[in-house]
């Protein structure tokens, strides 16, 4: 079951190991101090179905390294308890049955310092692997390795996403914790937005071969792209509450079909998290949103987030413009005069979330980690003020359904010509 360092996007560097046990040590403490302002009840609750508990998050990406590191490659290794294999899959058919991922939230058992006991266990034992395995063993599961830091940084912000939503059913809307740390905070943006001329003609796009990258990032290949412009920045509250008021909700003709069937059937009058104010006739610009901070005014100045695909198609319509294919945006990327590419807001693209030519998945169990995916979800660029630093790089491929909207996504706009 092991994964060739060429097929996971790395090769083994000399000095590599001391750097990834640094590396590990971070990424796991994150993880724990994500969940630290949460008591042992708010861990256990799950919301919804597409949601997961935090203490779920914290016993799967140790199950992770547990099954897909320490227990095919450390001899002798002794799992914590056998029987939460079948607790904390989530989707590896390869490696046993799962519990039913709408019934997370039931796991009252194990209680959280347990599972704070299984990561401490895990931790050791990987810790122990990468300072006494030989070369050709390191050599070999290195790549592993920093796939499930990766895996564990994406679940860091499925934690802050998750509780999110968990605390925005509670009608007491508390906030995850006063946010002083800049990087968890939407920034303001300077308006006018400034259109910028995309590149045209026979574009490179994908994974470049350097530092990590998934699966689904491969093949390098090359697209050709059609005279295009695309904002350098993304749409705002302020700018979203204008399609909000003049009847964006209300208007069949700016929406998908599907879309539209959701709007009525879900009764959607605004992104997720904002809240009316009592006066129905106030503009949309005195609404508050929800975040995890608590419930704030809404700031006019940054940019909208916790859309739908259809919502950010049909703001697009209604806006004269529409969405970026995930090729122009990742062409776009590298000019001069873009913002807010991937600190902000996931960026809903015009592309759905398919393989790209010649596309192979890795091999052994984690053959199972994105290709299988690839049908019925479209693509997001960029990142959010919840994707750890680092994570995130140009080629990255987020996807998601596209009813999704408790993710920090927003939209940037496209146009079809020149400048």
């Amino acid at each position: 079951m092991s994964l060739n360092p060429s097929t996971a996007g790395l090769r083994p560097v000399p000095g590599a190991r001391s750097a990834l046990a640094e590396r590990f040590a971070r990424v796991r403490a994150r993880t724990l101090a994500l969940a630290a302002p949460l008591s042992a009840e708010d861990q256990c609750v799950q919301s919804m179905p597409d949601a997961s508990p935090t203490k779920w998050h914290l016993a799967h990406t140790s199950w992770f390294f547990e099954a897909v590191v320490l227990g095919p490659h450390v001899p002798g290794y002794e799992a914590f308890e056998p029987r939460w294999h079948h607790l904390f899959n989530s989707y590896y058919e390869a490696l046993g049955p799962r519990h039913p991922r709408p019934q997370r939230g039931l796991l009252t058992r194990p209680l959280l310092p347990s599972v704070h006991r299984y990561r401490a266990h895990v931790e050791a034992a990987v810790e122990q692997f990468m300072a006494t395995a030989d070369d050709a063993t390191w050599d070999a599961v290195h790549p592993l390795l920093e796939l499930g830091l990766q895996h564990e940084e994406q679940h860091q912000e499925l934690i802050l996403t998750d509780i999110l939503h968990v605390l925005s059913c509670n009608p007491l809307l508390p906030a995850y914790e006063p946010l002083e740390q800049p990087a968890l905070r939407l920034a303001a943006s300077t308006p006018p937005v400034a259109w910028v001329q995309g590149p045209a003609g026979p574009v490179r796009i994908g994974h470049t071969g350097e530092g990590f990258g998934f699966d689904n990032e491969t093949p390098r290949h090359t697209v050709w792209l059609q005279p295009y412009r695309i904002a350098d920045r993304l749409v705002t509250c302020g700018e979203y509450a204008d399609f909000v008021e003049d009847g964006g909700y209300r208007t069949a003709s700016l929406w998908l079909s599907d879309g539209w069937a959701l709007v009525q059937s879900q009764q959607w009058q605004a992104p997720l998290y904002w809240i009316a104010p009592d006066n129905p006739r106030a503009p949309a610009s005195q609404w508050q949103v929800f975040g995890l901070d608590g419930v704030k005014p809404i700031d006019p100045h940054a940019p909208v987030t916790h859309l739908s695909f259809y919502e950010a198609a049909a703001f697009a319509e209604w806006a004269g413009a529409r969405l970026p294919t995930e090729a122009e945006w990742e062409a776009a990327s590298e000019l001069p005069g873009m913002r807010q590419l991937a600190d902000q807001a996931w960026q809903w693209t015009r592309s759905s979330y398919d393989p790209y030519p010649g596309y192979r998945p890795w091999t052994g169990a984690v053959a199972e980690y994105n290709g299988k995916f690839m049908v019925g979800q479209v693509v997001l660029r960029g990142g959010s003020v919840a994707t750890p630093p680092g994570h995130a790089r140009r080629s990255y491929r987020n996807f998601f359904p596209p009813a999704a909207r408790w993710q920090f996504s927003g939209l940037r706009l496209a146009k079809d010509g020149a400048c």
